[in-house]
C-alpha cells in the first residue's frame, strides 16, 4: 500500500483490496509503535544461537523466565514462529551398542521396576556405556553416570575400548560427589562390565547398592538412555554432519 500512494489515491486502494479507512491508520499506528518483544526476541536470538540452535519453544521459555522476561509458553512459541527460529536436529539411525553377553558373572536385582521418581538427589544414579562412529570410521565409547533427581551428569569417560577401566574411570568421577553418609543406588543395564567383580567391589566400597535392568529392556534405563539420545542428536551427530 505505502509503496503505491505516489501512484494512486488512498481511496482507490482501499477500496480494490476491500480495507476500512480506519482499519489501515489503525495498522500505521501500531507499526510506528515501538516493538514490545524487542528486548524478548534479542534474548531469545542470543539464547537460540548458544544452544547451538537446539532449544525449542518449551526450553527457551524456562531461559527466558530465568532472565526475568514474564511471557507464557504460546507466546514465545509464536515469537520463535515468527523469527523463523527452528530446532535444527540431525537424527539418524545407528546401531545401538549392546554390551550383553550372558550371564558373565553376577547379576543384580532390578531394584527400581521403572519408577523413576527420586526427588533427593544423589539417591538414585543411572551408568551406562554408549558407542559413536568417529571421524577416522573407527568406535569411541562413552560411560556416563547421570543422577536421577536432578538429572545432573556426574560422570563421563570416553574410551576406545568398552572396558574395565572405562567404567573405573566413571566411577572415581562419580566417587567425587558422593557424600560420606550417603545412602545410594546405582542402576545399569546387564551389560558384561557391570557383572564383573571389580565392578561389584568397586561400588561396594563406595558404598552403593547395584541394580541392574532386566535382560534387553532399555525402558528399565531410561533415563540416561534418554541422556545419550540427547548428546547424539544435539551435539555428536550435528557435529558429524555440518562437517560433511
Amino acid at each position: 500500500m505505502q509503496s503505491l500512494r505516489s501512484q494512486y489515491p488512498l481511496r482507490k486502494l482501499l477500496k480494490s483490496i476491500a480495507l476500512p479507512r480506519a482499519t489501515y491508520y489503525d495498522r500505521l499506528k501500531r507499526n510506528a509503535a515501538p516493538d514490545k518483544y524487542a528486548q524478548v526476541k534479542a534474548f531469545i536470538t542470543r539464547a537460540f544461537s548458544r544452544s547451538h540452535e537446539t532449544y525449542g519453544y518449551r526450553r527457551m521459555h524456562v531461559e527466558t523466565v530465568k532472565a526475568g522476561f514474564l511471557f507464557c509458553a504460546e507466546t514465545i512459541r509464536r515469537i520463535m514462529g515468527e523469527m523463523g527460529l527452528k530446532v535444527a536436529i540431525y537424527s539418524k539411525h545407528t546401531s545401538r551398542y549392546s554390551s550383553y553377553r550372558g550371564e558373565v558373572g553376577k547379576a543384580a536385582p532390578n531394584l527400581l521396576r521403572q519408577q523413576f521418581t527420586a526427588t533427593q538427589p544423589r539417591t538414585v544414579f543411572h551408568t551406562d556405556v554408549t558407542q559413536v562412529r568417529l571421524a577416522n570410521g573407527e568406535w569411541g565409547y562413552i560411560s556416563s553416570i547421570t543422577d536421577e533427581a536432578s538429572r545432573e551428569v556426574l560422570a563421563i569417560s570416553v574410551s576406545n575400548s568398552p572396558n574395565q577401566k572405562l567404567i573405573h574411570a566413571s566411577l572415581m568421577e562419580l566417587k567425587l560427589h558422593l557424600n560420606s553418609n550417603h545412602a545410594s543406588i546405582i542402576h545399569s543395564d546387564h551389560g558384561w562390565q557391570y557383572e564383573m567383580p571389580g565392578y561389584i567391589g568397586q561400588i561396594q566400597k563406595l558404598h552403593l547398592t547395584q541394580s541392574m535392568s532386566r535382560k534387553g529392556n532399555c525402558h528399565d534405563n531410561a533415563p540416561i538412555e534418554s541422556f545419550f539420545g540427547l548428546l547424539k542428536r544435539e551435539c555428536l551427530n550435528r557435529l558429524k554432519i555440518q562437517n560433511l
